[in-house]
């Protein structure tokens, strides 16, 4: 069994002590391929060194978190354009919208979020897409893009079924992690009715680790937690869950 980690972020500081160890235990359990997004250009250095030292394990995406984004925005894209244009990047992200914490910049997350998207559209390069309390604001700046033939993931999809059929509807992929083995994540409309074609698996790691695990630091081997509880929900073997969710993944981002 193969699977793809679409979404973890390895080259952070909480992985320091022990990440070899963590790649280890994720290529024990079937998990070959780690998909590292990053956040803005203070880790730029990190997640470059974390794919060098694990070549064909470790795939960067770059791009400026919406979290990131404050009034010197401009100067941070720069940054990662300069980046961009060096062509070892898979795709373009994180990139998106999040008004879980802060709406300063709402206006200059929306700018950012439209300026990248048509950096992916000029480079050929998929999209890893963050969204927090911020869906009408995430689909209205896509359409304000005028951009069509996107394609990428919705990361850590925390929506509702009206909200899967939207993300699907326009081309996207939705990524599915922790938040889908949580009692009351909310998920299991979406789970149940979406077709497994339209999803791959992450754990945005170190954050959102599964059930039993949950609250604390989540790594890429858990995954097999959340393709289990996603092969539980839809009745069908976990060897189905894996091998479409892999070729969906492997095609996305061209690895």
């Amino acid at each position: 069994m193969q699977l793809v980690d679409t979404h973890c972020h390895i080259f952070l500081e909480d992985f320091d002590s022990d990440r070899d160890d963590v790649i280890t235990r994720a290529k024990n359990d079937g998990i070959n391929k780690l998909i590292l997004p990053n956040v803005d250009r203070s880790t730029l250095d990190r997640l470059h060194e974390t794919c060098g030292k694990y070549p064909g394990t470790c795939f960067p995406v770059l791009g400026l978190h919406p979290s990131s984004v404050n009034a010197n925005f401009e100067e941070e894209l720069s940054v990662i354009r300069r980046e961009l244009d060096e062509g070892t990047s898979i795709g373009v992200g994180e990139i998106g919208m999040d008004l879980y914490w802060d709406k300063t910049f709402v206006a200059e997350q929306e700018q950012a979020f439209i300026s990248q998207l048509g950096w992916a559209n000029e480079l050929n390069l998929p999209v890893i897409i963050h969204v927090r309390q911020a869906f009408a604001e995430t689909f209205a700046a896509i359409q304000k893009s005028r951009i069509t033939g996107l394609r990428g993931v919705f990361h850590c999809f925390s929506g509702g079924l009206d909200e899967a059929e939207m993300v699907v509807g326009m081309g996207f992929l939705l990524g599915i992690g922790g938040v889908a083995t949580f009692k009351n994540g909310g998920l299991s409309d979406v789970l149940t009715n979406i077709p497994l074609d339209k999803m791959v698996l992450e754990t945005d790691a170190p954050y959102l680790a599964p059930t039993p695990h949950r609250g604390k630091r989540n790594e890429p081997s858990y995954m097999k937690l959340v393709a289990m509880k996603l092969a539980e929900i839809k009745g069908i073997p976990l060897d189905e869950v894996a091998s479409v969710t892999t070729r969906n993944a492997e095609q996305l981002f061209d690895i």
